[in-house]
């Protein structure tokens, strides 16, 4: 069988990597060449922007940078210690909290090394209605947030149908 921690570690570190990567290419092109690029016609584009506060825009004013950290290094231990819960055989939840913890990793690394903020490039929408933007950190806590969802529901559905004696019942 294989074990969590063969799923877990590389993925979080692929995560953290992709991230720094595309971060890093980001600045550099985006940041010479300005504006927003047109991927995918006006659906997808990539524009450079720091985003101080939280996702959807959400700030603490000029403590942003400080809270955030705080939150993020005490969720990383929450999710860590969920983990260490996670038996081998739950590969999805393990999948979802590798994807939290090396998205959660990105953005602290962000706010961490600099105080203009997290970067953000992914830019999707339809014409002048855009979602917010974002980066691959972002998208591995929200994939990963909603796949833990779902694993802890099916978890809590399963366990809800099982007898006063802990067993399944008989079909």
């Amino acid at each position: 069988m294989l074990r969590k921690s063969h799923i877990y570690y590389p993925l979080a570190a692929g995560w953290v990597i992709a991230d720094f990567l595309t971060k890093r290419w980001a600045l550099e092109y985006l940041g010479t060449h300005g504006g927003s690029h047109q991927v995918i016609g006006d659906y997808f584009r990539l524009t450079l922007a720091f985003n101080k506060g939280m996702a959807f825009g959400i700030s603490f004013g000029e403590w942003s940078r400080w809270i955030l950290i705080t939150f993020v290094l005490f969720t990383l231990g929450l999710i860590f210690h969920l983990y260490r819960q996670t038996r081998d055989s739950e590969k999805i939840q393990t999948v979802a909290l590798a994807l939290i913890t090396g998205g959660a990793l990105g953005n602290l690394i962000d706010r961490l090394t600099t105080a203009r903020g997290v970067v953000d490039f992914i830019d999707v929408g339809i014409g002048t209605y855009r979602f917010y933007l974002f980066n691959i950190a972002d998208a591995g806590v929200s994939v990963g947030g909603a796949l833990l969802l779902l694993t802890l529901w099916i978890s809590s559905d399963r366990h809800d149908k099982q007898d006063p004696a802990g067993e399944a019942p008989a079909a």
